[in-house]
């Protein structure tokens, strides 16, 4: 009998010994990831890393809206400060002070026998027409930003941001169409750096300064969606699809987003960094990101960001038109997608073909 059992016992333990760590596998909390830098080097020239300003361009601790830091920002928070808040402030007021008249002058004691009051023409008008007239004050500054939100003006830059589980993907497609992963830094990286946890990454979106950029968002698995509070941005990212926003920011910093968009079990870990440089920096880094992927510039094939006066741009620069080389200038154009044909490698005579003729 002994013989019997214990051949089952052992095998009875081999089996729920095998079990136990897939359910203990899936059952674990899910941890930050620990993502592996792997960036290359810069040349001295790239701009280093910026270091974040505290309660510029991320939360701040309060329930107040962040800093805005973009046209449509500005003036969406004026919106919120100057109407909305005000208005719902006005309207929980007047509500507790009435709900306290009618418990206060209604009360049984006073009233032991109940009204029968069916109507009032003026009460039923009043309640009608004041909200309708509050929706109206509503209504007219909330079209006038959705307009300025959706119909922006000609991109000086454009980027497509890619979601995936559980990090973003950036290209540059009118420099080249270099692309680069961004992944959050653990926390002691971010505090090596100086940023908040979990929201800083290894790679960060470098733009200039006072140039309108375009972003466009899409997914390579499932919806997420681009959201950077202080520029008043926030777009999904659809599998499938492509959507547009934009924004243009004037002050050089670090902003900071996540996803806004609920995308599996590690959602809170997809981080957004925006560093804002100025021209010349933008141009710099974009070469040694350009050398970095073996892209080789195509002159005067791009359209380039024109400097705005008194943002980014170098007192007596020379504009590229002169013939000066863009490096020197400080607005050099941004270089075009691969596949367009330089002025050189046009003007450049075909070399000629050796053929042998047979013999008649």
């Amino acid at each position: 009998m002994q013989r019997l059992i214990l051949p089952i016992v052992i095998a009875f333990a081999g089996t729920l010994g095998a079990s136990v760590p897939a359910l203990a596998q899936s059952d674990a909390p899910v941890a930050a990831p620990v993502p592996v830098v792997t960036t290359t080097a810069l040349p001295s020239s790239a701009p280093e890393f910026v270091t974040a300003t505290p309660g510029i361009g991320m939360p701040r601790g309060s329930i107040d809206l962040q800093q805005p830091m973009t046209p449509i920002a500005r003036e969406a928070q004026a919106m919120a400060n100057g109407i909305l808040n005000p208005l719902m402030a006005a309207t929980a007021i007047f509500v507790l002070i009435l709900l306290a008249w009618t418990v206060f002058r209604y009360r049984a004691a006073r009233n032991p026998v109940a009204s029968r009051t069916s109507h009032n023409t003026l009460v039923e008008i009043a309640w009608t027409v004041v909200p309708v007239l509050i929706l109206i004050w509503i209504a007219v500054p909330s079209f006038r930003l959705l307009a300025n939100q959706y119909s922006p003006p000609k991109a000086d830059l454009t980027i497509k941001a890619t979601g995936h589980q559980w990090y973003w993907e950036y290209e540059y497609p009118d420099q080249g169409g270099f692309s680069f992963d961004a992944v959050m830094l653990t926390e002691a990286e971010a505090a090596q750096r100086g940023s908040p946890k979990l929201l800083d990454t290894d790679n960060r979106i470098v733009v200039p300064q006072g140039a309108v950029v375009k972003v466009l968002t899409t997914s390579a698995d499932v919806m997420h969606s681009f959201a950077v509070p202080s520029f008043w941005v926030k777009m999904d990212a659809v599998p499938g699809r492509i959507n547009e926003t934009w924004f243009k920011v004037d002050r050089p910093g670090v902003y900071f987003g996540q996803c806004s968009e609920l995308c599996g079990t590690k959602h809170a870990f997809m981080p957004i960094a925006v560093e804002v440089v100025s021209r010349e920096r933008f141009a710099q880094w974009t070469a040694a990101k350009q050398a970095e992927n073996g892209i080789t510039p195509t002159a005067g094939a791009a359209t380039p960001v024109q400097p705005v006066p008194g943002v980014g741009a170098t007192p007596g620069a020379v504009p590229a038109a002169t013939g000066q080389a863009p490096a020197a200038t400080g607005t050099a154009p941004l270089p075009a997608a691969p596949g367009v044909p330089s002025p050189a490698a046009t003007n450049t005579a075909p070399t000629p073909t050796a053929t042998t003729t047979p013999a008649a």
